[in-house]
């Protein structure tokens, strides 16, 4: 398979996990001032947040991204550029410019010990599955992709089902101009991590998903792409708790794993970035969900010591005022 492909298809991926898991903070709305009190005041509408304080030497950049999105939405304000050419480097949630590592994570997408569908699926719904991937196509073949994580065969799905004619992840726009300014790209896990993580959640519960997407998108009203577009407009409002309340809505069984999919990540990555942040500018762009409620990354980085705080990050997909940060 191609590695642009391979891309692709991670991106989805991880946009249907990572935003598809978080609680629902302190309810919406906002205000065009600083916010310094989370426990009782909404988040500001922003993607971009500053961090400063706790002994740093210079302001580093929280970043909310978008795992996949229409090409035309996918658009960097003045401000998040600005903070790009100022910092000494960018941090992903993995170090998407190292194809040695994507490559070798590929082994990581296969289920363990032979598992395909059919050993987790009745006959009735597999049959299902196996009818819907023929009649979709697309770049693998379903003895291929049944021997996936369903997780990540859901994934070729919805890429196939956007709104749009052309996709790409947001982490991908912005390495690009981090590479025009010739920045160093980083991560924050591996993706062997990320993938390891989804063995520890039941193949068989995976499939069930699978399935419902499948049921999902065969209705007569796609909810599966009504879903993903209030979700796309949220993000493009740059309303975290917006997003977080509509993630909240879907029932989609996995509320149990949110502490591995979601929190330990949040806390691992603090301790991380208390060493990272010290002495240098980095702009930290990691999935949107990461960043709101008690156990997203704003609340954690401010109760290690750091002062978060909102960054006008408007685009409005028009020319808009250069802001200094």
């Amino acid at each position: 398979m191609k590695i642009m492909n391979f891309l692709k298809s991670l991106q989805v991926y991880k946009l249907i996990i990572l935003l598809l898991l978080i609680l629902v903070n302190s309810g919406c709305g906002s205000s065009r001032k600083i916010i310094t009190d989370p426990e009782t005041a909404p988040l500001e509408k922003t993607l971009l947040w500053r961090i400063t304080g706790n002994g740093m030497t210079q302001p580093s950049y929280l970043f909310g991204t978008i795992h996949v999105l229409c090409k035309e939405d996918a658009l960097l304000s003045d401000s998040l550029r600005s903070a790009i050419r100022r910092s000494q480097g960018i941090y992903f949630e993995v170090d998407m410019d190292n194809l040695v590592e994507m490559m070798g994570a590929m082994t990581g997408m296969k289920m363990k010990n032979d598992t395909t569908l059919a050993d987790l699926l009745d006959k009735e719904k597999y049959q299902k599955v196996k009818a819907y991937f023929t009649e979709k196509g697309g770049l693998l073949p379903f003895s291929m992709l049944e021997q996936y994580k369903p997780f990540l065969a859901a994934s070729t799905l919805m890429q196939d089902n956007l709104p749009c004619d052309q996709n790409i992840a947001m982490e991908q726009v912005i390495m690009n101009e981090a590479k025009k300014n010739k920045k160093k790209i980083n991560g924050l896990e591996t993706l062997a991590y990320q993938m390891s993580i989804f063995d520890s959640i039941p193949y068989r519960q995976q499939a069930d998903l699978l399935v419902k997407y499948i049921d999902a998108d065969t209705a007569s009203v796609n909810t599966a792409l009504e879903d993903y577009k209030s979700m796309v407009n949220a993000y493009k409002s740059q309303d975290l708790e917006k997003l977080e309340a509509l993630i909240n809505q879907e029932d989609m069984g996995v509320a149990n794993f949110e502490d591995l999919l979601l929190n330990n990540r949040n806390r691992n990555w603090v301790v991380k970035l208390k060493t990272l942040l010290r002495d240098k500018t980095f702009v930290i762009a990691v999935g949107a969900g990461h960043l709101p409620g008690k156990n997203g990354l704003i609340q954690l980085l401010r109760e290690a010591g750091y002062t978060i705080e909102p960054v006008d990050n408007r685009v409005e997909y028009k020319s808009v005022p250069v802001q200094e940060i």
